[in-house]
């Protein structure tokens, strides 16, 4: 019970910055649950309509790929499926290639939706406590300079002490921000990686195909 009264006191003492410092860290907190949600299961889909869209390119049967890639809304589905549409259709390896460059053009953008926001959130921490203790530490010089002389010690001390409450603040709502902001980076590139495999295995696949087709 004592932790969460010195928690509490901790932020009162801290004065006004505390709270819009409070609001970044909310509004980065719910853009990252949901990012790493979001994130987490596109991986999850991909992974699952990989296997099956692959196991029926190695068979040959791009029939069914198509199909299966039409029926699934995942992003590496909706990625093969470009260059599938143009199996047969084009000649050459480059068209299929550019068509589903193209898809991930778009693809990327909504993986990376709103995460630069948590980088953003965690700068405006930092700088939101900075303000907030050089903003107290005017008014404690000027409540000093008006004060008792043998009072001036220990009330300039107690002020500075209370600013510095949002610097510290501000560094505690900013470090776990950077940090997942870093993580959410890191899946979304993990998940561009699997994709840009995918679409090479799939192009080698229908390359090896129109060759056989050519020497038949």
């Amino acid at each position: 019970m004592d932790f969460i009264y010195s928690i509490v006191d901790f932020f009162v003492s801290g004065g006004a910055f505390m709270y819009p410092i409070l609001v970044v860290f909310a509004v980065g907190a719910a853009i990252s649950i949901e990012r790493y949600i979001t994130l987490t299961r596109v991986t999850s889909r991909n992974e699952s309509a990989w296997e099956r869209v692959q196991a029926a390119l190695v068979d040959g049967d791009f029939e069914k790929a198509r199909e299966l890639t039409r029926e699934d809304d995942s992003a590496i589905s909706k990625l093969l499926a470009m260059g599938l549409d143009r199996q047969g259709i084009v000649r050459r390896r480059e068209d299929i290639e550019t068509a589903m460059e193209e898809q991930m053009m778009e693809i990327i953008p909504q993986l990376e939706k709103r995460t630069p926001y948590i980088a953003l959130g965690a700068n405006l921490a930092t700088l939101l406590g900075l303000l907030g203790t050089i903003m107290g530490l005017i008014t404690a010089f000027t409540a000093v300079a008006n004060a008792n002389p043998a009072e001036k010690a220990d009330l300039l001390s107690a002020s500075i002490s209370v600013a510095m409450n949002t610097t510290a603040f501000g560094l505690i709502v900013a470090i776990p921000l950077l940090i997942t902001n870093q993580v959410l980076l890191a899946k979304t590139s993990a998940i561009v990686d699997s994709l840009e495999m995918a679409s090479v295995k799939a192009l080698n696949v229908i390359s090896a195909n129109a060759k056989r087709r050519l020497e038949a």
